[in-house]
């Protein structure tokens, strides 16, 4: 099936963990050019951006001037920019109750997984302002829908992204008339931070029991999500949306 994503110019962020780099190649299969941003991961992006004709591109999401600068090389480097897959996030370890955690955690999560996003959502949008054309997918996670223990603060991140998509989907449409904001919500996933724990069967169990698939999700399933909801072919009458990938999930245990 053709996606009509061949030629279009897409940021991704976070592009260089497991998930990111999925996405890059998901979208880049389809024939568009990426520009892909890391904070760290200098090498995998270029190697990334090299593969499928894009840019490679260096910046530290929780600094305002950097973010800026970020979508600037984005649409210098690629010719413009017509979709963002805002996907960087961190995880933060410890587990700690919310009664145990100071505030310094707490601002870090938020600054990673929530003010990371409104800064790069403002430069993309201050970029669609000058084109009228504009797609967003924010990669949230389903700790913002059934909560998370002992990681409140990420859980109340994810969960802010809800209320910024529902907000954005009505303010995109003033500059890009068929503009659109979505978030995909990705489960327990494969990924190379839980690579030794896969082949432990009481690892999984735990983590699907609450999924009517007995499996964990793949970095490849959350890519294949994103890029159908910035598809105009695929999804063009959809905004507003999350989209869980997470093989059937409730917030009760099912095995």
């Amino acid at each position: 099936m053709d996606t009509g994503l061949a030629g279009r110019r897409v940021l991704v962020t976070g592009a260089t963990g497991g998930i990111g780099g999925e996405i890059v190649r998901a979208f880049g299969t389809e024939g568009a050019r990426v520009a892909v941003h890391h904070r760290s991961g200098a090498d995998r992006a270029r190697e990334l951006a090299a593969a499928y004709d894009g840019v490679a591109l260096g910046a530290d999401l929780t600094v305002e001037a950097e973010v800026d600068a970020l979508v600037t090389g984005a649409v210098a480097g690629l010719g413009g920019l017509d979709v963002l897959v805002a996907n960087a996030g961190k995880y933060p370890v410890p587990a700690v109750p919310l009664w145990e955690m100071d505030a310094a955690r707490w601002r870090t999560t938020m600054a990673a997984n929530l003010d990371a996003v409104f800064l790069v959502c403002r430069a993309f949008l201050r970029h669609v302002a000058t084109t009228g054309v504009g797609t967003v997918v924010l990669v949230g996670s389903t700790a913002a829908r059934f909560g998370e223990a002992d990681h409140a603060d990420y859980a109340a991140a994810k969960a802010a992204l809800t209320g910024l998509a529902l907000s954005l989907k009505n303010e995109i449409v003033r500059i890009a008339p068929a503009g659109r904001v979505n978030i995909v919500a990705p489960g327990w996933t494969a990924t190379d931070r839980n690579a030794d724990r896969l082949d432990d069967d009481d690892f999984v169990r735990a983590r699907t029991a609450t999924m009517s698939l007995a499996k964990l999700g793949r970095p490849a399933d959350v890519a294949a999500a994103c890029l159908v909801l910035a598809s105009d072919r695929l999804s063009g009458h959809v905004s507003g949306e999350t989209v869980t990938v997470a093989g059937g999930m409730e917030g009760r245990v099912l095995r």
